[in-house]
């Protein structure tokens, strides 16, 4: 096989040397499987890519004997989705690339190394817990809908392309409660999931509500809300009996300015002419002279 291509480039696959990998459903993942014991000789190894589990009904990943990949075992769930790093292996690094990860990958792993010379022994051994996770969108609240009934209304709170299923919270943020809701929850062909909840509360003057979606293998919660404004400050719940009189005071506050105005400015000419006039007659009384 040549593993080049499929091999490039090495930044679309996620390394990780750690007992836990946590990967999006699609991905690529390397489980990691390194001996550090120096130089070996592939001839003389036996590498087995296996499911933990020992009641699963076909337990074998990935085989490596003396040097070659033997399929004669191989599960058919991961046929053409295996891979070794050729160029590694004498380094002691027997790390398994597996392609495409989805639901049914979820497992806990084990590599196991085996050296054959006078007798067979286990020089090598490490388990990988594979988990799958995807960040959910950023919930979009929309709200509230006034229904048929004047004292109810309904929000909506959507979130997409998320895995696994999420928990979803209402809650009433003026005391921290939970709130009742109905929930949808779509499975799209990529392994995510898209989840659209809607809630139906009564109305109040100062409703504060919020959705929460809760990814509990990436400890990500991710939340909208929603915040009424009192309607002390709102000036659309007011009387029109009170707008009205607010605008004929603003009314006449106009007018009464713009009359103190041309009042000042009539007395202002008055002056300038007055002003002119003496200027005159100064001039006059000087020329006689």
């Amino acid at each position: 096989f040549n593993f080049t291509s499929l091999l490039s480039p090495l930044s679309f696959y996620l390394v990780v040397t750690a007992l836990e990998i946590v990967s999006k459903p699609g991905d690529n993942v390397t489980l990691s499987c390194i001996y550090q014991g120096g130089k070996l000789h592939l001839k003389s190894l036996r590498v087995y890519w296996q499911i933990a589990d020992d009641q699963h009904q076909c337990p074998v990943v990935h085989a490596l004997i003396s040097g070659q990949d033997n399929e004669s075992e191989q599960c058919i769930d991961f046929k053409n989705r295996t891979r070794l790093f050729w160029d590694r292996l004498e380094e002691g690094n027997f790390s398994l690339l597996l392609l495409n990860v989805s639901q049914s990958d979820e497992h806990i792993y084990k590599c196991v190394v085996l050296q054959e010379s006078e007798y067979t022994k286990m020089i090598h051994q490490a388990n990988v817990a594979l988990s799958l996770a995807a960040s959910y969108s950023q919930p979009i609240l929309r709200g509230p809908i006034r229904n048929n009934t004047e004292e109810e209304v309904t929000f909506s709170c959507r979130s997409d392309n998320g895995y696994p299923k999420p928990n979803v919270y209402w809650i009433n943020k003026t005391d921290n409660s939970r709130l009742p809701s109905k929930l949808e929850i779509t499975h799209h062909a990529d392994g995510t999931y898209s989840v659209f909840s809607t809630l139906k509360v009564k109305a109040s003057p100062n409703m504060q509500i919020e959705c929460s979606i809760e990814n509990k293998i990436l400890q990500e919660n991710l939340s909208a809300n929603y915040t009424q404004e009192k309607q002390s400050n709102d000036s659309s719940t007011k009387s029109p009996e009170i707008l009205e009189k607010k605008q004929r005071g603003a009314q006449a506050v106009g007018i009464i300015s713009v009359v103190i105005l041309i009042g000042v400015l009539v007395a202002l000419t008055c002056w300038l002419r007055r002003q002119r006039r003496r200027s005159a007659k100064l001039v006059s009384y000087a020329g006689n002279e």
